[in-house]
């Protein structure tokens, strides 16, 4: 389970990323696309600012910031799917859910909610796997799954955090490199300063300043957004497995009725006769009454 879910994430994410490696290129490409139409037609019009920023950013920087930005822009995209609120409580589960407990259909409770990729549905898994346990148990199996499910979307969203903190110090760095360059201009010259050389130099600082400042600021939003979006899943994720593990809980504790399809018991205080499903056990190691013979 870990490891199919882990691939599957990571394949996410390298789409993701791809995606907006493209989306990017292909911006870029409009850029110069247009800057060079507009020096073919008007040779002394204005560069365009876009294409200026491109070329003061320089060969260093310039890649570097774009490879954040991309893994910037796919962490936000696989944060987005992952915290849907359809992927984490599916739409019907929860009545389907309700009608196969109530039927006294544990078995298929439990294939049901193993099946199910969803955050409710590995909870409901891991707590029910401890339901002939007791009902405290069950809910601390459930817990510790929630737990682990909140950590890892955590994790990922952390590295928002890590962007938006370097992003100023990029953006320092190259201004510190920009005035440098500037000053080794001003150093080089014998009399009047290369004013192009000057220019060059400042721009290049105050465009690495921008970028690293521009791409710090969604990075501050989207981990503020994703840390509340976390904790609000999580909650309704919880509450929701904890009704539906009480429920399941206290039907296996009711005897059956007469001429109805019990549980299989298993022997006294020991596990239940069915091992593939540990919901199986549950009634019969809490005191359901086994079946007639």
């Amino acid at each position: 389970m870990f490891s199919s879910s882990f691939w599957r994430s990571t394949g996410r994410f390298v789409l993701c990323g791809g995606v907006a490696l493209l989306v990017l290129m292909l911006f870029s490409e409009m850029a110069f696309a247009q800057e060079g139409e507009a020096a073919a037609t008007a040779p002394s019009k204005k560069k365009n600012i876009i294409v200026h920023m491109i070329e003061s950013v320089g060969w260093v920087f310039g890649p570097m910031i774009l490879a954040i930005s991309v893994a910037l822009v796919a962490l936000v995209v696989l944060l987005l799917l992952d915290l849907r609120m359809s992927a984490a409580i599916p739409v019907g589960f929860v009545d389907d859910f309700t009608d196969t407990v109530n039927k006294r259909k544990f078995k298929e409770a439990f294939e049901m909610t193993r099946n199910d990729p969803s955050f409710l549905g590995r909870v409901l898994t891991a707590g029910m796997g401890r339901l002939q346990y007791g009902l405290e148990d069950a809910r601390d199996a459930a817990v510790n799954t929630l737990e682990s499910i909140k950590s890892d979307k955590e994790q990922k969203n952390n590295y928002t955090a890590v962007i938006a903190s370097i992003g100023p110090m990029i953006g320092l760095v190259g201004t510190v490199y920009g005035m440098i360059e500037s000053f080794m201009a001003l150093g080089e010259s014998n009399g009047a300063p290369n004013a192009q050389a000057l220019a060059g130099g400042i721009s290049h600082a105050l465009v690495v300043t921008l970028l690293g400042i521009g791409m710090s600021i969604p990075a501050i939003f989207f981990n503020a957004f994703f840390r509340n979006r976390i904790t609000r899943v999580t909650m309704d994720v919880g509450h929701i497995a904890d009704d539906l593990l009480t429920q399941m809980y206290h039907n296996s504790k009711k005897p059956s009725a007469p001429g109805g399809t019990s549980l299989p018991s298993g022997p006294a205080g020991g596990p239940a006769s069915v091992m593939s499903s540990p919901a199986i056990g549950t009634a019969s190691s809490m005191g359901a009454p086994a079946a007639p013979r």
